[in-house]
C-alpha cells in the first residue's frame, strides 16, 4: 500500500520534484476518467482491439523472440530489422496507459511474461540490444544494420533510439503497477550509457541517429532523481553540430546532416529540417531542457523552430513531414497534395512537442495545434475498428496508388517498418493525461471530453465532471465542485477556429471573418465573456456544485492558404470546429478530385450515428449535391477518390 502511495504524489508533483521545471503540471492520466462519449470509445477501441491486434502482430513476426533468443531462452536468428525493439516497448508504453485507464488483470501478468523476456535479453553489463547480442560484433553484420562495435555507428543503428522506448515503457509500467521490474531494467541499462558515453576520456562520443532518448532520460531522470541521466541528456543535444568529434557521417537519403538536425549547434538552429519524427522528437527534448535546466538559449531556438514548422511548413490537417525522401520537412510552403507524406508518427511527436510548449508557456496556441493534429493529422492515421493504419496521410487519393513504403489509398493492419501502428498504440491510451493542467491554484481546461477528474486547489479537493458532445457540438458543461467554499482561477481553453483562426500565423486563414458566437453561463445566469491569451479565465469563489455552461458555435467555413502554397492555390478545404473535411468518390458519385465549391454553395451539418462510428456530415444541395466526412475517417469504406482541398468556381 505503501507503494502506492509513493507513485501517487509521484504522478501529483512530478514536474514539480526539482528546483526547475515545467510552470505548469498536467493532471495525470490515472486522476483523470473519462466516461463517455467520442473519446471514450475510442479508449476502448484501443484497450479491446488496438492493442490487443498489435501484440499479436508482434508475437506473430517474432519480434518477442529476438529477446528469448538474445537470452538464451531459445534457439534461433534475429528476425526483423534493427528497431523492431522500439516497436515492442511502445505498445507496452501504450499497455501500461491502459492499465491506468481501466485495470485489467489479465494484460498486468502478460506484461510482466515480456518483461522476463527483456531482463533475459539484457547482458551483465546493462547493454541491450538484442541484434548485436545474437550475432555478435564480427559475424558479417553490415554497418548500416549495426556497426562494428557498440554504439559505432549510431546514425542508423537505433541502439540508443530503441532503449529510449524502454525508458517510456518503464516509467509508465512503474506508474501503472508500483512494480520495478521493467524500470530496473532500463535503470540498468542508463547506468550503462552513463558510464560509456561522455565528454570523459575513454567514453565515446555518441549522438542518437534517431532521437528519442533525450525524452526517455528525463522521464527516468524524473522518477529516479539521478541527474546523470538528465546530464546525458544533455549531453546529446549539445553534441550536435559538431560531427567532426564523431564516426564519419553518413546518410541513405543523401539529405546530409540536417536529416539527423546534426547541421549545427542546436542553439543555432532556427527552422524545423530533416526527418520530421527525429527533428520533433529532439524539439521536445529541447524543450524539457528549456524548462529544466531554464536554459534560455535552447527556449529562443525551440521557439523560432516552431515558428517555421508551425507556420510555414504544416498541413491544414496537422501534418508535417511533407517530403517522401527521409520522410522529411520540405522547404518553406511546399505542402503537395497527392505526394503530401505527413507521417502517423510525425504527428505523435507534433503532438508531444506541442504540449510541452504549452507546459512551458501557458499559451493557448500550442493546444490549437495539438487540438487540430489530434483530430485530423494522428486520428486519420487509425481505422474506426482500431486494427488497421495509415504509414502516411496525404490530402488526395485517387484511390489507386499502392505503394510499399506506405503511400497507399487502403489501410493496412500491419507494415514492414511498423513504427506508426505501435506509435498510435501507445499515444492513445494516454489522451486522458492532456485535458487538465494546473499552474500553482490554477486549473487549466485544454481539451473537450466527457470527463471526471479530483486535484487540490487552493488546498481543497476539488471534483471537475466535463459533459460534451464535442466535437459534434460545441456546448461544453464543467461541473466544479469543492469540498468547501474556495476561489481560484479556471481557465478554459477558446480553439483558434472560434477565434477566427485556423492555426497560429498566415499559413491558413479563413475566407470569412464571421466570428463564431461565444456564449458563457455560470449557474445558468449569463456572464459576460473575456477572453485572455487563449483562455476564458474564470476567478472567482466556487462552492460545491458550480455549473460553467460554455457555448461555441460551429460554423462551417472555408478555409485558404498562404498564396505561396502553389499546391493549394485556387481551392478551399472545408471545416467545422476542430474537424476537416474531404470528400470521397463513394458519397459523391465517384467523384472527389474533381468536385468544385460554388460561390452559393452552402453545407448544412447532419448527424448520422450509424454511419462511420457516429459522424457529423455536412450536405449541400443545388445542381451537384455533395457530401463530406471527416478527414480522419476517409478510406474506411474501400479505395476510392479522396479530397480535402476543392477548386473554387465563380469565387
Amino acid at each position: 500500500m505503501k507503494q502506492f502511495v509513493w507513485i501517487f504524489f509521484f504522478l501529483t508533483v512530478a514536474y514539480r520534484g526539482f528546483s526547475q521545471d515545467y510552470p505548469i503540471t498536467p493532471v495525470p492520466l490515472s486522476q483523470v476518467k473519462i466516461q463517455s462519449g467520442f473519446w471514450y470509445d475510442r479508449l476502448e477501441k484501443a484497450r479491446t482491439v488496438t492493442l490487443p491486434h498489435a501484440f499479436h502482430k508482434l508475437e506473430e513476426n517474432g519480434k518477442f523472440d529476438n529477446f528469448a533468443v538474445a537470452g538464451g531462452l531459445k534457439k534461433g536468428t534475429f528476425n526483423g530489422v534493427r528497431f523492431d525493439e522500439s516497436d515492442v516497448y511502445k505498445v507496452v508504453e501504450g499497455a501500461a496507459y491502459s492499465l491506468q485507464n481501466r485495470y485489467d488483470a489479465k494484460l498486468d501478468r502478460y506484461l510482466d511474461s515480456l518483461i522476463t523476456l527483456f531482463a533475459a535479453a539484457q547482458e551483465p553489463d546493462g547493454y541491450l540490444y538484442t541484434i548485436r547480442t545474437i550475432y555478435g560484433d564480427s559475424t558479417g553484420l553490415k554497418d548500416w544494420i549495426a556497426g562494428p562495435y557498440r554504439y559505432g555507428f549510431e546514425n542508423g543503428s537505433h541502439e540508443l533510439y530503441n532503449v529510449g522506448h524502454l525508458y517510456e515503457a518503464a516509467v509508465a509500467h512503474f506508474q501503472a503497477t508500483g512494480k520495478r521490474n521493467l524500470l530496473d531494467i532500463a535503470i540498468k541499462n542508463a547506468n550503462h550509457l552513463v558510464k560509456t558515453i561522455g565528454p570523459k576520456p575513454g567514453q565515446l562520443m555518441v549522438v542518437p541517429g534517431h532521437e528519442e532518448i533525450e525524452i526517455a532520460l528525463v522521464k527516468l531522470y524524473r522518477v529516479t532523481g539521478t541527474k546523470s541521466y538528465l546530464d546525458l541528456a544533455r549531453f546529446f543535444v549539445d553534441m550536435r553540430g559538431r560531427g567532426d568529434k564523431r564516426a564519419l557521417f553518413q546518410d541513405a537519403h543523401n539529405l546530409g546532416p540536417a536529416y539527423f538536425q546534426d547541421h549545427k549547434p542546436v542553439v543555432q538552429q532556427t527552422e524545423a529540417v530533416g526527418h520530421a519524427v527525429r527533428a520533433q522528437y529532439l524539439y521536445a527534448g529541447m524543450t524539457d531542457l528549456a524548462a529544466l535546466q531554464n536554459d534560455q538559449a535552447i527556449r529562443e531556438a525551440v521557439m523560432k523552430i516552431w515558428e517555421d514548422a508551425t507556420t510555414r511548413k504544416q498541413y491544414v490537417t496537422g501534418g508535417v513531414g511533407a517530403r517522401e525522401n527521409g520522410e522529411a520537412f520540405d522547404d518553406p510552403y511546399v505542402l503537395p497534395n497527392d505526394a503530401a507524406y505527413a507521417e502517423t508518427c510525425a504527428a505523435v511527436a507534433n503532438l508531444l512537442w506541442n504540449h510541452r510548449l504549452f507546459l512551458l508557456t501557458g499559451e493557448s496556441k500550442y493546444m490549437d495545434v495539438f487540438e487540430r493534429v489530434l483530430y485530423n493529422g494522428f486520428l486519420g492515421g487509425l481505422s474506426l475498428e482500431g486494427d488497421k493504419f495509415f504509414y502516411v496521410n496525404p490530402m488526395s487519393s485517387n484511390g489507386k496508388k499502392d505503394f510499399s513504403n506506405g503511400l497507399a489509398a487502403q489501410r493496412s493492419p500491419w507494415f514492414g517498418i511498423n513504427c506508426c501502428p505501435s506509435n498510435v498504440a501507445r499515444f492513445l491510451p494516454a489522451l486522458p493525461g492532456y485535458i487538465y493542467a494546473l499552474r500553482n491554484n490554477e486549473l487549466f481546461v485544454n481539451l473537450f471530453a466527457d470527463s471526471q477528474t479530483e486535484m487540490k486547489l487552493n488546498e481543497t479537493a476539488v471534483k471537475i465532471q466535463q459533459q460534451t458532445l464535442y466535437p459534434w457540438d460545441g456546448a461544453i458543461k464543467l461541473t466544479v465542485s469543492p469540498r468547501k467554499a474556495t476561489a481560484f482561477p479556471v481557465l478554459i481553453r477558446i480553439p483558434g477556429w472560434a477565434n477566427n483562426q485556423p492555426m497560429p500565423g498566415d499559413l491558413y486563414r479563413y475566407t470569412t471573418q464571421q466570428t463564431p458566437s461565444i456564449k458563457l453561463t455560470i449557474n445558468g445566469k449569463a456572464t459576460p465573456v473575456t477572453i485572455e491569451n487563449g483562455y476564458l479565465k474564470l476567478h472567482r469563489s466556487w462552492k460545491p456544485n458550480d455549473v460553467v455552461t460554455l457555448t461555441l458555435d460551429m460554423l462551417v467555413r472555408e478555409v485558404v492558404a498562404n498564396a505561396k502554397v502553389k499546391a493549394t492555390n485556387g481551392k478551399v478545404a472545408i471545416e467545422r470546429g476542430p474537424i476537416v473535411y474531404c470528400a470521397e468518390g463513394l458519397d459523391n458519385n465517384g467523384q472527389a478530385l474533381s468536385l468544385t465549391q460554388t460561390s452559393d454553395q452552402r453545407y448544412t451539418p447532419e448527424f448520422r450515428k450509424d454511419f462511420l462510428g457516429g459522424v457529423t456530415v455536412l450536405k449541400t444541395g443545388g445542381a451537384k449535391p455533395t457530401t463530406l466526412i471527416p478527414y480522419y475517417a476517409w478510406n474506411n469504406r474501400g479505395a476510392t477518390e479522396m479530397a480535402v482541398w476543392f477548386g473554387q468556381v465563380g469565387k
